[in-house]
């Protein structure tokens, strides 16, 4: 079964007295345990399919369904509990709250899911520690370096323990260094069975993916399969999360499976 069903999805905006399609007529499958790369141009429709999977947007027309739940149907509190309680979310600008330490920031998506303060405290501080923060705890996004920040990202999206990351840009602010860190991160949580489908435009980060989607004009151009990513493959290079960087072991291995506990552009 499908992780993510979607069939037949448009979206249209309107701008002005003009009618704009986002999106014409996209249909696909993604089972659970892949890793995606959605690619494409701006304008040409992936984040607004990003924002439509991650239940930010609804279609205009099409249905979806997410882990065989109709979510195209929900209300607006249904779906944020799906969001809160399946997906975790990975953005480009890390949207950290600045004078809130790294441990708070991981904090806040169990704030809403009414977890206690106590088991907040304590998967926090595990999450962070499966990306290699665990050091890091009290610091505050300033006192980290743009790595570190998207490392605290991914400890808040994978705190709820969920079964899809969906990650916008996730390296479009870091350095190249930087960002094969931050690739290698996601890699191992994707060898441990969680759902990874990425947004880019650079094809060096695509090339991590397994699975590459490239949307034009607001349909679906290529739809490939590549049997092993080239990140996985790559036996010159430390495991997941070491580089000069970091010292061995800060983070590989540490990555559990999915179930342990630990805007928008429209176009």
């Amino acid at each position: 079964m499908a992780l993510i069903e979607a069939r037949d999805l448009t979206k249209h905006y309107r701008l002005g007295d003009q009618t704009v399609q986002a999106l014409a007529g996209v249909s696909l499958d993604i089972e659970a345990g892949e890793f995606v790369a959605i690619m494409g141009a701006s304008g040409s429709g992936k984040s607004t399919l990003m924002n439509i999977l991650g239940c930010l947007d609804r279609p205009s027309t099409g249905y979806l369904r997410l882990a065989d739940e109709a979510v195209d149907s929900m209300d607006p509190d249904q779906l944020a509990a799906v969001r809160n309680r399946r997906i975790g979310f990975v953005f480009q600008q890390f949207n950290l709250l600045p004078r809130t330490s790294a441990l708070e920031n991981v904090e806040l998506p169990m704030v809403y899911a009414g977890v206690k303060a106590s088991d907040r405290r304590a998967r926090a501080a595990e999450a962070l520690t499966r990306v290699g923060l665990g050091e890091r705890m009290m610091h505050t996004p300033a006192e980290l370096s743009g790595g570190q920040q998207q490392r605290v990202a991914i400890a808040r999206a994978l705190v709820n323990g969920p079964s899809l990351i969906l990650a916008d840009e996730p390296t479009g602010a870091l350095d190249s260094q930087t960002s094969e860190e931050i690739m290698r991160l996601l890699t191992a949580l994707n060898a441990q069975g969680i759902t990874v489908v990425l947004v880019t435009h650079e094809a060096d980060v695509a090339a991590w993916a397994r699975r590459r989607i490239v949307f034009r004009d607001g349909r679906i151009l290529e739809d490939r399969r590549t049997p092993g990513a080239a990140g996985m493959a790559r036996s010159d290079a430390p495991t997941a999360g070491q580089s000069d960087h970091t010292s061995p072991g800060s983070f590989s291995g540490e990555v559990t499976g999915s179930n342990g506990t630990p805007a928008e552009e429209p176009v």
